[in-house]
């Protein structure tokens, strides 16, 4: 069964120079990380919360965390070297590791192409499990509005669009009807989709907000808190080595949270661009939403607005803003493709 890996079976090497294999002079001038890269067409993605970052050119990647001499080229090697560090909130790196880094993004890649093979559509609660509800008056009528059939609504029309876009992709949804799935269902629905050599799945799940504060209001993408970490790799990907085993699965886990970080970004950005100034972008944040953090995969949950919100309830009771939040997700899905498809993929199958 294919599933994402840091580090693929027989391809785990440890070397301990960046620069062919000779040994590493730490420089000790540093200069700003993002400029050199902008001289050098190199594509910067930085989590500040995890502090974790990720160099990108010519489809391949440099993984770092700042301040620690370990980084990760092309999901394959874990290298030493005088990675980027922090200071005042500012990326530096020394010359050395540019030079070799510049070097390293000319290499031929041999790797297969990585792909998204499937892509798994969540919609909130379900059955017997309505979620946020909301009854409010509109022309003299009352109308109720349930979260679970919103997320259902929005889910479908998605599904409707990456169907149509991405024939060649498993688009899956964990229910197309009004059933009841407990949370452990859906990530099991997730952590079971068989997937080819080289292929990558992501997790989207949809959801709709509440609150006591009656004022709350817009949406927001959630991914999985870097403080909780999962097993994700087999033993056996780190040849049952009891010292290797944690380095790599947390430099996976690390990986999934900077894919995460990517896809909430891409969807912020494609609701704010679809939405406009019906409702309010609340940002990217980070929580242990139990119904992402089984999924060992990419995965973020979006909350589309406040039902509590009466403004917002008449929002999302409205066809043509849950199409406008539908294409949002979809955009924001589609550039995370793009991205990662065009760079060869951050993680590989097994």
């Amino acid at each position: 069964m294919g599933r994402l890996s840091f580090v693929p079976k027989q391809m785990i090497c440890i070397l301990v120079a960046l620069h062919a294999l000779a040994p590493l002079v730490f420089a000790a001038e540093k200069v700003e990380l993002l400029a050199e890269a902008e001289r050098a067409g190199i594509v910067v993605y930085w989590d500040s919360l995890s502090q974790t970052g990720l160099l990108e050119k010519n489809g391949h990647q440099i993984s770092f965390r700042a301040g620690d001499n370990l980084v990760l080229l092309d999901n394959k090697k874990l290298l030493l070297a005088n990675a980027p560090s922090l200071s005042n909130g500012t990326l530096l790196v020394s010359h050395d590791f540019m030079t070799d880094a510049e070097s390293f993004f000319k290499t031929e890649s041999a790797h297969m192409p990585y792909r998204i093979g499937a892509i798994l559509i969540d919609p909130g609660h379900g059955g017997k499990d309505p979620g946020a509800s909301q009854v409010f008056r509109e022309n003299g009528k009352t109308l109720a509005i349930r979260e679970k059939d919103v997320t259902l609504a929005v889910g479908k029309m998605l599904y409707a669009r990456l169907t149509a876009a991405y024939p060649d992709k498993q688009i899956i949804m964990t229910r197309d009807t009004d059933t009841f799935l407990s949370l452990g269902e859906r990530t099991d629905i997730a952590n079971a989709v068989k997937l080819k050599k080289n292929e990558a799945i992501l997790y989207i799940s949809v959801h709709v907000n509440a609150s006591l504060d009656k004022k709350a209001s817009g949406y927001e993408v959630w991914y999985l808190s870097p403080g909780y970490r999962r097993t994700v790799i087999n033993r056996a990907d780190a040849d049952n080595d009891t010292t290797l085993f944690p380095i790599l699965n947390a430099m996976t886990e690390e990986e999934y949270t900077a894919e995460s970080i990517l896809i909430a970004k891409f969807i912020m950005d494609g609701l704010a661009a679809q939405i406009g100034d019906l409702s309010k972008g609340r940002g990217i944040k980070a929580e242990e939403w139990f119904v992402v953090r089984n999924a060992n995969m990419p995965s973020v949950l979006v909350e589309l607005g406040f039902l509590t919100n009466y403004a917002e309830a008449q929002n999302l009771s409205s066809q043509q803003y849950l199409q406008k939040a539908a294409l949002g997700i979809y955009n924001g899905v589609s550039d995370f493709i793009t991205h990662f498809e065009r760079s060869r993929g951050f993680t590989q199958s097994k």
